[in-house]
Formats: C-alpha cells, structure tokens, sequence
C-alpha cells in the first residue's frame, strides 16, 4: 500500500494503514477505528446524518464478512451486481464476501444476504488516492431490490460545485468511533475541483476523483462507509473512497468520480 496519512474510508482499510505505515516508518494522523459496540448504539449522524431506510433507497446495501461483521457500503446496479470500492474488495476472496440488502438495522435479520460469486477490481488499482478505486460484484441469485443508474460522460452537469448530493451508509458517526447499528444519510454540496486539490494536493486527481462537504466540515462519510453512494439527480455519481480524518473543516470526503469508469462498468454490468 502506498504511505499516506488520509484515511480510507473502510475499517479493514483503516486497521491496514493503522498497522502497515508504522512498519514502514510513517506516522498515523488517526487512530483505528473501535468495533462496534456490543449495544450497537447510535450517534445521530454518518457524521452530521439521520437515520434513513432502505425502502427509500432500496439500492444502498452493505458488505459483511461471513460472520457478518459489516465493513463497508455498496450501491446496487443490477439485479446481481454491486458497484463499491477497490480498496474494500482488494485481497479478498469471492466465498468471503457478503452483500446484505434491504436491512436498515444491523443487528436484524430483515432483507437478504446474497453470496458473491466473483470480484471485479479496476485493473489499474493499487492505492484509493491513486485512482481507479473502483470494484464491481457478481451476486450468486437476483434481487428484487430497486437498482440505482450509474452517471456517464453526458452527466457532466450533474459534478457542477455546489450540487446537492446525498451519502449513505453505516459506518462511524465520528472519526475512530463506533459504527452505526443503522442505515444513515446526510446531504452534502459537490466541492469544486480546485477546493478539492487545495486540500490534499497532487492526491486528489480530477480524472478520477470528485469531493463533496461544507466548507466548515462537521458532514461526511466516515469509517464503514467505503463503497457506499454518493448520488445527485438520480443517478450513482461517486463511490466513498478517503478523506483527511471525517468531517474536518477543509478536508472534504473524496469519492470516485463514476462517470469516469461508467464504460467499465457497464462492461461488468453486462457480463
């Protein structure tokens, strides 16, 4: 894994880069993240968020281990295929993964748990702040869950600065802090892509990339949310990704810009 100091947004990601950099010589700018706790609490926010339900967005569904320990966030594309991060698929094994959809509160038994049957990651992945942080699943069975268009090069209106865009998913509600037990959502403006390079630099590659946040923070996907939506206008427009710490002032989440892999995409979509 390449050295850097922003955090990604998964737990496997984050507990990787908390154990790796140290070795390697690099300081960590924040601590890995805590387990869930037992009582599955919740805070009130992703960070800055409220509770929201899988029957309004029924595309929106979570990757769990085979115990069901759920380490980051998807977006349903097709009947049978998820559209989430590289850096939370990279290493794994098919048989390990699952896609739990329809289940709003983790610690229930609603909706379905679907088997992943392979693991498409973008060829030219290798670290989220390179790029290319971009992965596709194939379920082993259909769901009958509503699916969520991806964005392609003529959505180019729907990256303007300043559009509003939701996140969702059910992971930290603060930095190194504990899960959600449930689904949340927050609403978050598009940052302009220089806002974004002003922030973190030759890291942050429009090609690939785009941000959102307020400029004072206190919003934000957070650990766990990895993979989740980030969605304007009815369409999937980024993938979470990585971020300096969560919901810092300055800092805004950076996502994968989808527009830019749609045509893979759809090639893995169709496959």
């Amino acid at each position: 894994m390449a050295a850097t100091l922003h955090r990604l947004r998964s737990w496997l990601g984050a507990l990787v880069v908390a154990i790796l950099l140290p070795l390697a010589g690099f300081s960590v700018a924040t601590a890995a993240p805590a387990p869930p706790s037992a009582d599955g609490e919740v805070g009130t926010q992703i960070v800055g968020g409220t509770r929201a339900s899988t029957s309004t967005y029924p595309w929106v569904v979570y990757l769990a281990t085979s115990s069901g320990f759920q380490y980051c966030g998807g977006t349903l594309v097709a009947a049978n295929k998820v559209v989430t991060a590289a850096h939370c698929t990279v290493g794994d094994s098919a048989s390990a993964v699952r896609v739990v959809a329809g289940r709003d509160d983790k610690n229930s038994t609603a909706g379905v748990v679907a088997r992943v049957t392979k693991i498409w990651i973008h060829p030219s992945y290798v670290d989220a702040t390179q790029g290319n942080d971009v992965s596709v699943l194939t379920l082993d069975r259909n769901l009958t869950q509503a699916t969520l268009p991806i964005a392609t090069s003529s959505d180019t209106g729907l990256y303007a600065a300043g559009t509003s865009s939701t996140i969702l998913g059910w992971g930290t509600t603060s930095s190194g802090g504990s899960a959600s037990r449930y689904l949340l959502k927050a609403t978050v403006p598009l940052t302009s892509n220089a806002t974004c390079s002003s922030a973190y630099g030759s890291d942050f590659k429009a090609a690939h990339m785009v941000c959102a946040a307020y400029p004072q923070g206190g919003t934000d996907t957070c650990q766990g949310d990895s993979g989740g939506p980030l969605v304007a206008g009815g369409k999937l427009i980024g993938i979470t990704s990585w971020g300096e710490g969560c919901a810092l002032a300055g800092y805004p989440g950076v996502y994968t810009r989808v527009s830019n892999f749609a045509t893979l995409i759809t090639q893995q979509i169709n496959s």
